[in-house]
Parts: structure tokens; sequence; C-alpha cells
């Protein structure tokens, strides 16, 4: 579907209308509050085929009607439904050097080049109404219908065989079977998911992909396909077939000239049947520079300060998917120099890094994160990474190593950077020590950028500033805002303030939102702060002489990035509260 600006351009272009009479129109649907394309054909003022010829000649490709044409599965399913369905494009015709497409947007660059690439073959364009696509979508459900027909015959049949695992392994070697999990891999690498859930239910199965952080519904299948879609992922990730009553974990990967992934695979067994959870994990991932973490520019240097010393203890905190790994391996890569010798010990090895000696634990044979840590200070390291500190005897190790002139990155699972170093005393580290060692804290979250296509301003309202006052010191944020200098005027109150938010449009699937960014909490342990973690003041003492000392919060953090434009106050409250 096409924009009202880009409908505007095109009927005044192919002079299908006077252009007074075009802005009448547009007027009209906006009282309305329906689309021009709508407005014009419920007015009758133009038919949607006729319409959507001339955006085909106004784009200079040819249009097609689909109801013409019978549509063969062998080109129908060399786009995968989910994404026919997502892009809006179906291929109808396939040749030994072409294929055919239909779409309602020529200028899906993107998309055309993944297919010619994919699939090895030039790909011709044509432009199609709304309605033809529909109809084009309805032949994959008829196609997959009778297929899922014939799955649910052979999975009986394969109930009804020897446990051995023999029925499920022709039931995940059946082709709807291979389709299905070929396309929920392949749309998930496209569209960026970190996670994909397969999650069986009474009645069907609901996929889910977690999406910049959120899990998104992506497909309901039919329950007689699940056996085989475990069966074949249990395939693909060496897994036992016939056990269905223990948990499993596994791993994949797939690569080609365009991406190289690698899946962790868990399985668990639920009243429904077996759960599977997929983790992707880009290996051709791009390691970000400090900068395009999104520090603050006061806490982008106390970070680089701290990482030129030559000894103590970097830590980096937050809940899960938080974005720890990441920091830590942008900071890694700074340090990585033919100079230093840098060891890891994590759980996984998330990114293969080049000359760094990675190390993957096994508590199954006794490799723990405190015996790797414990082998890795007898091979001379400069720097050492430890994926998390999780027990008493990793944090002795760890602050012993940081004592003894190692640097030690690490991680913990704490809510803000000010509860680290009473969580490091739970653990039963001394406070002297704990404030000698350590360096800096990084406590962070991950927020969701506005999407820059559909970004707009806007004033927040007087029920929206009253709601914001029972949860927040509104005064305070204002202050800080103005103290960092992304306000000027003195005295601004919060509803003269322009906020940023996304409209939602079809880069960002409509969500308003478009990857992600950081928002962070830097606690710097000076000298000041180190008397009173050794006198073990309370943790609201310790908050408050840290932001004396200029420490934002991570809510003060997210509130200047939402002033800034990267990111909403929504997001920036939904992850705050964590």
């Amino acid at each position: 579907m096409f924009t009202d600006s880009q409908l505007k351009k095109i009927l005044i272009s192919q002079k299908a209308f006077a252009k007074k009479e075009i802005e009448d129109f547009l007027e009209k649907a906006q009282e309305k509050n329906v689309g021009l394309a709508e407005y014009l054909q419920a007015n009758k003022l133009i038919n949607e085929e006729r319409l959507y010829q001339l955006a085909a000649d106004y784009f200079k490709v040819p249009y097609i009607d689909l109801d013409d044409k019978n549509l063969h599965k062998e080109a129908l399913f060399v786009i995968p439904e989910t994404i026919a369905q997502t892009h809006k494009i179906v291929a109808f015709n396939k040749t030994d050097k072409e294929l055919e497409v239909a779409t309602l947007d020529p200028q899906d660059i993107e998309m055309f080049e993944f297919l010619k690439k994919k699939h090895n073959l030039q790909i011709k364009v044509y432009l199609t109404a709304p309605s033809s696509i529909s109809m084009a979508l309805k032949a994959y459900r008829h196609g997959l219908k009778a297929e899922f027909g014939q799955m649910e015959h052979k999975k009986t049949k394969a109930d009804e065989d020897e446990k051995d695992g023999k029925g499920l392994k022709k039931l995940a070697e059946d082709l709807p079977v291979i389709r299905v999990v070929d396309t929920l891999l392949e749309y998930a690498i496209i569209e960026g998911a970190s996670d994909i859930h397969i999650e069986p239910l009474e009645k069907e199965i609901m996929v889910r992909y977690r999406i910049d952080g959120i899990l998104r519904n992506v497909m309901t299948l039919p329950k007689s396909i699940h056996a085989g879609v475990v069966a074949r992922i249990k395939i693909i990730a060496n897994l036992k077939l016939d056990e269905h009553r223990l948990p499993q974990d596994g791993r994949f990967k797939i690569a080609t000239q365009e991406y190289k992934v690698s899946f962790r695979v868990s399985i668990i067994p639920t009243f429904d049947g077996e759960k599977v959870v997929m983790r992707l994990l880009n290996e051709k991932f791009q390691l970000l520079d400090l900068g395009e973490l999104g520090l603050q520019p006061k806490a982008l240097a106390i970070i680089k300060i701290n990482i030129k010393k030559p000894h103590g203890m970097i830590l980096v905190t937050g809940p899960t998917g938080s974005g720890k790994t990441t920091t830590l391996y942008t900071i890694l890569n700074i340090l990585n120099t033919p100079k230093v010798n840098i060891s890891t010990i994590e759980d996984p090895i998330e990114y293969r890094m080049p000359h760094v000696n990675q190390s993957q634990v096994n508590p199954k044979i006794g490799f723990t994160f405190a015996n790797g840590l414990r082998a890795f200070l007898r091979q001379d390291p400069d720097i050492i990474m430890v994926g998390e500190i999780r027990d008493k005897e990793t944090a002795e190790i760890a602050v012993h190593a940081a004592m003894t002139g190692h640097l030690v990155l690490s991680t913990l699972h704490t809510n803000d950077a000010v509860t680290t170093l009473p969580r490091l005393h739970d653990m039963g580290i001394p406070s002297f020590l704990i404030s000698t060692t350590t360096n800096v804290i990084v406590a962070q979250r991950l927020v969701r950028k506005i999407c820059k296509k559909c970004v707009e301003s806007y004033n927040l309202a007087k029920q929206d500033i009253e709601e914001l006052e029972k949860q927040l010191d509104l005064k305070s944020i204002l202050t800080t805002l103005e103290q960092e200098g992304v306000i000027n005027q003195k005295k601004q109150t919060i509803n003269s303030l322009l906020f940023y938010r996304g409209k939602g449009c079809k880069e960002c699937n409509f969500s308003g939102y478009k990857g992600r960014v950081g928002i962070y909490e830097i606690l710097e342990i000076t000298s000041d702060i180190g008397e009173l973690i050794s006198k073990r003041v309370t943790t609201d003492q310790l908050k408050e002489a840290a932001e004396k000392q200029g420490m934002l919060t991570i809510l003060e953090d997210g509130f200047i990035k939402a002033k800034q434009g990267v990111t909403t106050i929504e997001e920036v409250l939904r992850v705050s509260k964590e």
C-alpha cells in the first residue's frame, strides 16, 4: 500500500486528476480519517485495478492481475509464506534463468537482491493490487493444508511405529516439515531475531520471534506438524530423537555468502509437548566502537580511563538480554593488541575474537568458571574475561587476580551499579578488597530506538505528565537535562518539551521502533567511594555519593536519549523497571 504523499505524486504525475482535485480528495480523506486510496475507491472515483495500473506506469514496471494466473506450488513456495505475508510479495512463475514476482512495493530493492542472491536467478518485478496479493496468499494455505493432511496420517503411523526414533526420522524428512523449519530459520535471520520460540498449545503451535528484545507472534501452525518440526530440529542439532521426557541442549550453524549464524537449541518437555527455543548468534557480528554503544560523553571518558589501567576489575551488570556481553566484547576489542595476552572463560562463547584465547565452560566434566579462571592464572594472562561471577569461589579468584596485577572483566546480575557492591559482599568478599580492586561498574539496559523513517515529535499531554509524576521525580529529571545541556532554557516545564515517537511504517513492521541502544549508569570507584565501601555504608548513602560525583542513573540517561529523539519515554520506563 502506498502512503498518501506517494499516491498524490503518482496521481499528479500520471494526470489522473487535477492537482486541486487531489488536494480536495486528500483533505476529505483526512476528515474521515481514512487513506487517500480508500477514499477514492469508496467514492468510486477510481477502481483498485486502475489505481495500481497508474502506479505501475509511474514506477515503470509492468502490472499484473494474479486472478488470471494459475499459481504453481513450485514457484509459490520459492518465497516462504511468512516473507510473502510481511513483504507483500509473491512468486508466480519460475524458469531456469528468471523468477517473476508480484509485489505491492516495487521499491523493495533489498528483498529483490536477497531473492536474486539466494536463488541465483534474475528477478522480474510486477506491480499488483492488494486484493490480488491477498488472493495469492490464500494459495499458500490451500497448498500447505493438503500437505499437513498427509503429515497427520504419517504422524499417526510414526506413533504406531517402534519407539526407536525411526518413525520420527521419516516424519522429519517430509518436504513440508523441511520447508516449515527452513522458513522459520531463514525468516528469523532476515528479520534480525535474537530468539525463536516454538510453543505447543492444546490445539496448535505458536511460533514467536524476539526482535529488538520484544517477543512477536509470527505464525500459528497445526498441532499435527509439531512432532515433525521438533524431530527435524533435533536432527540438525544432533540431539536424541526418541528422548521426550528430559531437557536437551544442542547447536548447529547456517552459513551462506550473506550470513553466518549459530543456533543454540534448548528443548524442554511441557504439558502440551516439547517446547523449542533457539538462540541466534550472528558470527559476522560487527564489533562496535565504544562511542557507538550510546554512552554519554562523561561516561565514555570514565570508561576509556579505566580500561587503560593495568589491573583491577571492570564489572558490567544488568538483567539477561541487556547487552552486557556486547559491552564486554567492545572493551576487549580495544584492549586486543599483540602486546597483551587475553584469555576468556565463557558460557557460551557468543562471538569469536581473533588472537583471544576463548574457553567454553563444561560443568559436566568439572570445567567451571572458577576452575577455568584458576587455570588461566597459570598461563601468564594480562587480561581475563569471566563470562559471569555466579558464586563465592569465582568472585574470590577474580578479586585475587585483580589484586595481583591482572585486568579482570566480568558480569553480574544486579539491578543497578551501586547494588553490585553489597552483592559482592554477600558473596563473602571483604569490603576493603572490593574498594581496592574494583575500577568501574557499568549497569545497563537496552532500549528500542525510534524508527528514523516514521519519527514524529509531540508534547506530553496533561494526563501523561500526571501519570509520570506518580512514578518519577520530574523536577530532578528536568534539572539533570539542564545540567547535561540537553535543554537550554532555564525554568522550562515538562509540558513545553518536545519528545519523539515512531508512527509505525513498513520499515519497522509498524512498531515505531528499529534497532536498540544502551542506557547506562557508570559508577567509578574513586577514593571517596572506596572509603565509603570500606566503611560499609548503606546502598542509599553510596548512591547519593555517586550522584554527587556526577553519576547519571539509568533513568536519567534514558530521559536524555528520549529528549534527543533516540528512544521514547515509554521504552525508558519499560526497561528501567526491570
